[in-house]
């Protein structure tokens, strides 16, 4: 079962991100737009994290963020 990071949390794992990388963010959200169709939340954070070896935290916080702007364009 995934853990539930609040708000703060999630801001400051993203902001850690590109440090942690040595990618921006603009370029995971980007990965994840051209990687594989995969529905599920964690199926994302598996693939991201086995294609990129990234920590999980990172990882999940990159799936929700792409999530969460996915979700806004679609209310636009």
């Amino acid at each position: 079962m995934s853990q539930v990071f609040s708000e703060q949390t999630h801001r400051n794992l993203l902001s850690r991100i590109p440090e942690c990388t040595g990618r921006d963010i603009s370029d995971w959200l980007r990965t994840v737009d051209e990687g594989p169709s995969l529905f599920n939340f964690e199926e994302k954070v598996s693939w991201l994290r086995g294609e990129h070896n990234l920590a999980y935290g990172h990882a999940k916080a990159i799936i929700h963020e792409y999530d969460l702007r996915r979700a806004a364009r679609k209310l636009l």
